[in-house]
């Protein structure tokens, strides 16, 4: 049988390409997903390479890359977290880039109450009228647990708050759940269970919101080919991922 010099190099196009494709693997915060996800398939469908993809919480991010049981080519962490691995040698500081920041939000079960969130006052009002307070033990819970401590109001709401590992589990408590209960989270994870009824009540007030900045990083002992990373990141950094992620809420740097 007869093989076309057309078919041929065509062959030989798909071997090459194939052997240079490679498998990159990235450790992601969880807040980032609806905005990363997307932007993660379409750098495989344009580079060949392949993506391995997988989440954990920012503590669990420092902890598991800081000793070595999570090797992934690529982190994409809060910034403080990545000074930390930076600091130990575990990430290049060189090649970081700005994902975007992601403020926290307020989320109600379908025809749960929706709270005053016009300023500082009602939300703690809405808390401690509350049957339940939900919020993750990560970044975005680190803070909220501050602010109610500062309120001075963390012993009446003690026999009444949820706490989870992570956000994706807060969202889908509350979205279970019943009666008044009010969830605390990133804004992307609670609009990424926006299509399944979870109701997104609005930002936290101004006065009191605060904003995780994520970055992205290659790992210094990636495994994954140094210009497979770099491709990853440049992608990362292009106008199609920026609009990405100002669609799923993740806002750009100011």
């Amino acid at each position: 049988m007869r093989i076309s010099l057309r078919n041929a190099v065509a062959a030989l196009l798909f071997v090459a390409g194939a052997a240079r494709a490679a498998d990159v693997t990235v450790l992601s915060a969880g807040a980032v997903e609806p905005g990363l996800k997307p932007v993660l398939a379409e750098f495989e469908r344009e580079s060949g390479h392949r993506v391995a993809l997988s989440f954990a919480t920012a503590p669990q991010i420092r902890e598991r890359v800081g000793n070595g049981a999570a090797q992934p080519d690529l982190v994409i962490a809060p910034s403080a977290v990545l000074d930390e691995l930076a600091a130990n040698a575990k990430v290049d500081t060189a090649a970081r880039i700005g994902i975007g920041r992601v403020g926290i939000g307020v989320a109600v079960r379908p025809g749960g109450v929706r709270p005053d969130l016009s300023h500082a006052d009602s939300l703690k009002r809405a808390l401690l009228d509350a049957d339940s307070v939900v919020y993750n033990r990560a970044s975005t819970g680190i803070y909220i647990e501050a602010l109610i401590k500062r309120w001075g109001i963390a012993d009446a709401l003690q026999a009444k708050t949820v706490r989870f590992a992570d956000g994706a589990s807060v969202m889908e408590h509350v979205l279970q759940g019943s009666g008044n209960q009010i969830g605390l989270g990133a804004m992307t994870e609670i609009l990424l269970l926006k299509p399944r009824g979870l109701v997104l009540a609005g930002p936290l007030p101004d006065e009191v919101q605060n904003y995780t900045r994520y970055e992205a990083a290659p790992a210094r002992a990636a495994a994954a080919p140094n210009d497979a990373v770099r491709s990853l990141l440049d992608k990362l950094a292009s106008p199609a991922a920026r609009r990405s992620f100002d669609e799923a809420g993740i806002a750009a740097e100011r």
